[in-house]
């Protein structure tokens, strides 16, 4: 309940705090601590909802904007082409065409005569 204090270090605080303020102030602090305390939960409980809310706001809206997902080949196209996933699983396995690259600055260079 109190973290690392334990039963001993609680009751040691409470004698000095009954000490410094007395018997008659001491339960008008108590309680006023305890509004406190309660106040401070219900602020930060309204603070983790609207945070949510903002976030579940947020992934709608980023979730409208993107397109949905291609839906997958049909049976049929699977037929067709004779390999899962139809044309585009087909043409998706071929390499693409070789191109050749243009020859560097460095492939032009003389080389050194000895």
């Amino acid at each position: 309940m109190f973290g690392s204090l334990g039963i001993g270090e609680v009751l040691v605080i409470l004698v000095i705090a009954l000490i410094i303020f007395g018997p008659r102030k001491l339960p008008s602090m108590a309680q006023t601590l305890g509004k406190t305390l309660g106040q401070f939960r219900k602020a930060s409980e309204d603070f983790k909802r609207s945070w949510e809310q903002e976030v579940t706001m947020e992934e709608k809206r980023l979730s409208a904007s993107t397109p949905p997902p291609a839906p997958p080949p049909s049976v049929k196209e699977e037929l067709v082409s004779g390999t899962p996933g139809g044309e585009a699983a087909a043409t998706a396995s071929c390499p693409p065409p070789s191109v050749k690259e243009a020859p560097s600055h460095e492939d032009h260079a003389r080389p050194d005569k000895p």
